[in-house]
């Protein structure tokens, strides 16, 4: 029993349910925070948003919800995995490094946790239940 508490697992077999679940948990999480900027986007009048990389308020809400709603999508679809966690990996770091850089820990926390993520799938990819194994395995046959 104490045996395995101490298992490091088995990742060749089960690596593959643990990045879909991480792609599913990351991607729908991200997904319905980056829904709240639609109505920022589209609304009538002066959007009110930060700039912190000096792009402009308006670019920089378009490539916030781009990460954050478009790149979500894909990533829970197991679709260009490792593309699409290069922006939200991006803007995860621009929010806590910038945006959030005078706000302390508490508020870095979070999106600091989501870049961890967002390079970690970077690295491993998407797993065998995906859109790119598919893809993957039609291009190798």
């Amino acid at each position: 029993m104490i045996k395995n508490i101490f298992n490091p697992g088995n990742y060749p077999k089960n690596i593959d349910y643990v990045l879909l679940l991480l792609r599913l948990g990351v991607g729908i999480f991200m997904l319905t925070h980056g829904m709240g900027k639609y109505s920022k986007l589209f609304a009538e009048g002066p959007i009110k948003f930060a700039d912190p990389i000096g792009v402009g308020v308006t670019a920089s809400l378009a490539l916030a919800f781009f990460a954050e709603v478009f790149c979500s999508i894909l990533l829970i679809l197991g679709l260009g995995t490792r593309l699409a966690a290069v922006p939200l990996l991006i803007t995860m770091l621009v929010a806590a490094l910038i945006v959030h850089a005078n706000d302390g820990f508490g508020k870095q926390e979070l999106p600091l946790m989501y870049s961890t993520i967002y390079l970690a799938i970077a690295i491993a990819g998407a797993g065998k239940i995906s859109i790119d194994n598919w893809i993957y395995n039609k291009m190798n046959s």
